[in-house]
């Protein structure tokens, strides 16, 4: 038998944690392991300004594809998933919200 909702042991999702929280997991993670991608493209805009749309083509096409490349990923969804149900789970058992990381500069 399964745990009631809102106890530890309960790792079903509700819509708002599969379609807000786990994707947003998804992007800061995404964002930090597609860093060197990501600075590339915030160092060609700050250096090209109004023409960035032209000049930093290839910049942001790199960033779009190594950042599509893990939200397209099943497993990358599941370690996210995996790592927002630890942190419920934690949350549930002691009370105590954690601070959410954010691993972006500017972007």
């Amino acid at each position: 038998m399964e745990p009631p909702p809102g106890t530890a042991g309960n790792s079903k999702l509700r819509h708002v944690e599969k379609d807000v929280l786990i994707p947003q997991i998804m992007r800061d993670r995404a964002k930090e392991l597609c860093s060197d991608k990501v600075q590339a493209f915030t160092k060609c805009c700050q250096e090209t300004g109004i023409l960035m749309v032209v000049k930093c083509r290839q910049e942001n096409t790199a960033l779009k594809d190594c950042l599509v490349g893990y939200y397209s990923d099943p497993s990358f969804y599941e370690e996210c998933k995996a790592e927002y149900l630890k942190q419920r789970e934690e949350y549930r058992a002691t009370g105590i919200k954690k601070k959410r990381q954010r691993f972006t500069q500017n972007v």
